[in-house]
């Protein structure tokens, strides 16, 4: 019984400073800068003695260097260099990539390749900004709750509605504007007819002036969703454009 305690202590520490690791990466990508020991301890909420071990290991480590005597830490290449050997070695995003840069050319918005999470929220893995100064700005990495999103809406669309049912039961459907869908019986009404188009859109429900159409993409027996997006009023007034180009881009990635 106490080595079993023992273990799930030892496992949820190391969990924790995982963790905390991404949150200092992530802490430096926000600020920007050099960063000292007092400054990082208060940004992560943590002790000061914690947050040495954490800064002596990554810098012994290479993945931080000191600026000078007393001055902070900063990040080196090492962790860009890890990461663009990674993404340099992903097949899927290497047959994705060149279709987002063709479509985002074609249509002169945001592109976004994205996957479902189990626990109902989107995740993209890979974007192509538009040039357009005044567009949609999206990251691999970042999360968005399904229900109120056009890729989440596109996956939804592809699956069962006994399995969209269970995914959305424990999902809140507050209004986000005005346009938001309220309920999960209102977005079965709509994944219906938006099934029989075969686009999904969101026109303003997740952000006031944001518009995206997406469409489902199944490779290698995955499904995954492909939208564009950008200010409402482009992508209404240019939704058949739109839907025509991802209906292209979409059958050359399916398989």
């Amino acid at each position: 019984m106490a080595e079993n305690e023992a273990a799930e202590k030892s496992g949820y520490a190391s969990v924790k400073t995982a963790l905390r690791v991404i949150e200092i990466m992530e802490i430096y990508a926000r600020e920007g800068r050099s960063l000292t020991l007092t400054e990082l301890a208060r940004l992560l909420g943590a002790p000061m003695s914690s947050c040495l071990g954490l800064i002596r290991t990554l810098a012994s480590l290479g993945y931080l260097y000191e600026t000078g005597r007393r001055q902070g830490y900063y990040p080196t290449r090492r962790l860009l260099d890890i990461a663009q050997r990674i993404a340099r070695n992903d097949p899927l995003l290497e047959r994705v990539q060149p279709v987002l840069e063709s479509l985002r050319d074609t249509t002169g918005e945001t592109v976004i390749f994205g996957k479902l999470q189990d626990d109902g929220r989107v995740l993209y893995l890979e974007a192509r900004e538009s040039a357009n100064p005044v567009r949609y700005i999206a990251a691999p990495g970042e999360l968005r709750d399904a229900h109120v999103n056009s890729i989440g809406r596109a996956i939804l669309g592809a699956m069962t509605a006994s399995a969209r049912g269970e995914l959305l039961s424990g999902l809140s459907f507050a209004a986000r504007t005005p346009r938001t869908i309220g309920s999960a019986q209102e977005l079965e009404a709509m994944m219906q007819a938006w099934q029989k188009q075969g686009w999904y859109p969101n026109f303003g429900e997740s952000f006031p002036d944001l518009g995206a159409i997406a469409m489902p993409v199944t490779m290698g027996g995955v499904t995954y969703g492909l939208s564009v997006a950008g200010p409402l009023h482009r992508v209404e007034v240019n939704a058949e454009a739109i839907v025509a180009a991802l209906k292209v881009a979409s059958a050359s990635l399916q398989g």
